[in-house]
């Protein structure tokens, strides 16, 4: 009985170190602190196009932009493969929705969370930024990028409870443990590469 009480408690560390740390740092589309950046991390496509969960991170990031509470979309998402493009996508649905090319960057190895927080502050030298994602990943999200150096505050969607929504919230039991590792071990991500100029070429533009 005390190995499963201690167990649990094992298990529950990471969850528990995730809430501490992100506390005060959501917000909501109305009140999200003014930022030169946001980030979009990606959730799936569906034939090319961005999945409904994908959908609803990029309504609110254009929210943002014309509420003028950010100058920058940065959209982080996977690109491992010839035929599968989510920054693209995610790109082409922001314009669609009123954010002007010049101001979205593009992060193409974004693979997981923690990939996209250390490849926004290495690569793309981001300091502080707005963090966009559904509330069950939100704090995790903003956890590691905390830990990655960007100072960071979250915007956790709305989202339909259905077998994704309670899927994800599921996952994250398990993510919060790698979560945990992610920040002791700070492992490179698995593409680095080199720094690229594009944030601050778009903030630039915007001034």
């Amino acid at each position: 009985m005390q190995a499963v009480m201690l167990g649990c408690v094992l298990g529950l560390l990471p969850a528990t170190w995730m809430h501490v740390v992100t506390g005060d740092r959501l917000r909501t589309t109305a009140d999200a602190p003014r930022t030169d950046v946001a980030v979009v991390f990606g959730a799936g496509l569906w034939d090319g196009e961005p999945s409904p969960y994908l959908a609803h991170r990029l309504d609110a990031a254009a929210e943002l932009y014309r509420a003028g509470r950010v100058e920058v979309v940065l959209v982080t998402g996977d690109n491992s493969r010839e035929d599968y493009d989510e920054p693209d996508a995610m790109r082409a649905y922001l314009t669609r929705h009123g954010v002007p090319d010049s101001r979205i960057v593009s992060d193409y190895a974004g693979f997981d969370t923690w990939d996209s927080c250390v490849r926004a502050k290495k690569i793309f030298g981001v300091d502080e930024a707005v963090l966009i994602s559904q509330g069950f990943h939100i704090r995790r999200a903003v956890a590691l990028c905390q830990e990655a150096g960007v100072a960071s505050y979250g915007v956790g969607v709305d989202a339909k409870h259905d077998a994704t929504w309670y899927y994800g919230g599921t996952r994250e039991l398990f993510a919060a443990g790698k979560a945990a590792l992610d920040a002791v071990f700070e492992p490179d991500p698995r593409f680095l590469g080199r720094k690229e100029p594009g944030v601050q070429e778009a903030l630039a533009s915007a001034r």
